[in-house]
């Protein structure tokens, strides 16, 4: 990573990811997502993040709808802060 612009490569979606961001921990593993494709969906944090990743309203995640339920999705991963603001930079996300 060069210092001066302070870009990451960051994880970008896959096929069937969509950016998102939390708008709601309902407890448990699962929190409301505003999802970059326009839709709403409920996010389910899988086992292997649940107590890693601590995700809080306002991150940005990367969620992979269900194919068979597409108001739901799973959370893939979540960018820091930081990682954050150089995707809304970047125009990938709002």
């Amino acid at each position: 990573m060069s210092e001066e612009s302070g870009r990451k490569n960051l994880r970008m979606p896959n096929d069937d990811e969509v950016f998102a961001v939390v708008t709601e921990h309902l407890g448990g593993n699962h929190v409301q997502l505003r999802c970059a494709d326009g839709e709403e969906r409920l996010g389910r944090i899988p086992g292997r993040m649940k107590y890693r990743t601590w995700i809080s309203e306002g991150d940005v995640v990367l969620a992979e709808p269900w194919d068979w339920q597409d108001e739901k999705a799973n959370v893939e991963w979540r960018y820091e802060d930081e990682d954050a603001d150089q995707l809304r930079r970047e125009g990938h996300i709002q």
